[in-house]
C-alpha cells in the first residue's frame, strides 16, 4: 500500500524521523470508474456520515497511540476540557507517524501526529488544534470534504438513495483519500482559522503568542526542505507563512501580551 501525506491546513510539514512511519491513505486506483461530473444532492448529514466513514478508515489504517502512550497522555491532558467546545463535540487521537501534521474533520474528529508533538511545545500544539477546529467551525472542512465527494470518480457512490447515503467502496475511499490529500484552503479561510486559533488560546487562558510561534516553527523547519520535495509542495499551497507569523505576533502585541521565552 502506498503512503502519502494528508494536508488539510497550514499546520502540516514533513519532519524526518526514524521512529515513525508516515500517514497512510488508501490509494487503490479507481481506474475506469472516473466519469463526467453530474449534479448530486448531498445533505450536510450525508457529508458527516461519509466523514465518519473516512475517519474510521484512517484510524484503522494508521497507528493510533494507545491510552498509555506518552503522546496520548499528553494530548489527553491538553484537551481535557475541550471535548465540547463552541457547540462542537470533539474527539482526539494521536497517530504515531512522523508527519508534523494535525487535522480536524467535520464530524469533530481531531487527529494529531506524533511528529507535530515532537516538534512543538504543548501551547504551540494547542494553537494548531485551535486553528484546525476553526476550519470545522467555519465549515471549511465540511465544504472541502463535500467537494472531494462530488468528484467524478465518486459521484455514483455518493448519490443518496431512499434518503440514505450509500456506503463507499474500498476503491472509492481510495479516490477520496487522493482528493483530500490534494486539497488546500484559501488564504481567506486560513486567515479566519488563524484568528479562531488565536481566540481559542485566549479562551483557554494561554498566551496567544503561541499561535505565531507555532507558525514560526513551521517556517524554521521549511528551511531544510529540498527543491521539489513534499515540504515545498505543502508551503506552495499555503503561502505567506512568515506573513502569518507576523500578523499573529502583531495581534498579540496589540492585545498587550508579551512573547514567551519558550
Amino acid at each position: 500500500m502506498n503512503t502519502k501525506h494528508i494536508l488539510l491546513s497550514a499546520s502540516v510539514l514533513l519532519m524526518s524521523s526514524a521512529s515513525f512511519a508516515q500517514i497512510k491513505i488508501n490509494t487503490k486506483s479507481v481506474g475506469a470508474a472516473a466519469k463526467a461530473v453530474k449534479a448530486v444532492t448531498l445533505s450536510n448529514e450525508d457529508v458527516i456520515a461519509y466523514t465518519k466513514e473516512y475517519v474510521e478508515w484512517m484510524d484503522e489504517n494508521n497507528p493510533v497511540a494507545p491510552e498509555d502512550d506518552e503522546f496520548a497522555i499528553r494530548l489527553k491532558k491538553l484537551t481535557a476540557n475541550l471535548q465540547n467546545y463552541d457547540g462542537l463535540n470533539l474527539n482526539y487521537k494521536v497517530y504515531l507517524v512522523r508527519d508534523v501534521n494535525a487535522f480536524a474533520c467535520a464530524d469533530g474528529s481531531v487527529r494529531v501526529c506524533a511528529g507535530l508533538m515532537q516538534t512543538m511545545s504543548d501551547n504551540e500544539v494547542l494553537g494548531v488544534i485551535g486553528h484546525e477546529i476553526g476550519h470545522v467551525k467555519n465549515t471549511d472542512s465540511r465544504d472541502a470534504f463535500k467537494s472531494a465527494l462530488m468528484t467524478s470518480a465518486l459521484k455514483d457512490g455518493v448519490s443518496s438513495q431512499g434518503g440514505a447515503a450509500a456506503a463507499l467502496s474500498d476503491s472509492q475511499l481510495g479516490e477520496l483519500g487522493e482528493q483530500v490529500a490534494n486539497m488546500s484552503f484559501s488564504r481567506k479561510q486560513e486567515s479566519a482559522a488563524d484568528n479562531y486559533g488565536y481566540q481559542f488560546l485566549k479562551d483557554n487562558k494561554v498566551n496567544p503568542w503561541y499561535m505565531s510561534m507555532a507558525f514560526e516553527r513551521l517556517v524554521e523547519l521549511s528551511g531544510g526542505a529540498s527543491d521539489g520535495g513534499m515540504t515545498k509542495k505543502l508551503f506552495s499551497s499555503h503561502p505567506d507563512t512568515q506573513k502569518r507569523v507576523d500578523e499573529m505576533a502583531q495581534k498579540a502585541t496589540k492585545d498587550g501580551f508579551e512573547k514567551p521565552t519558550k
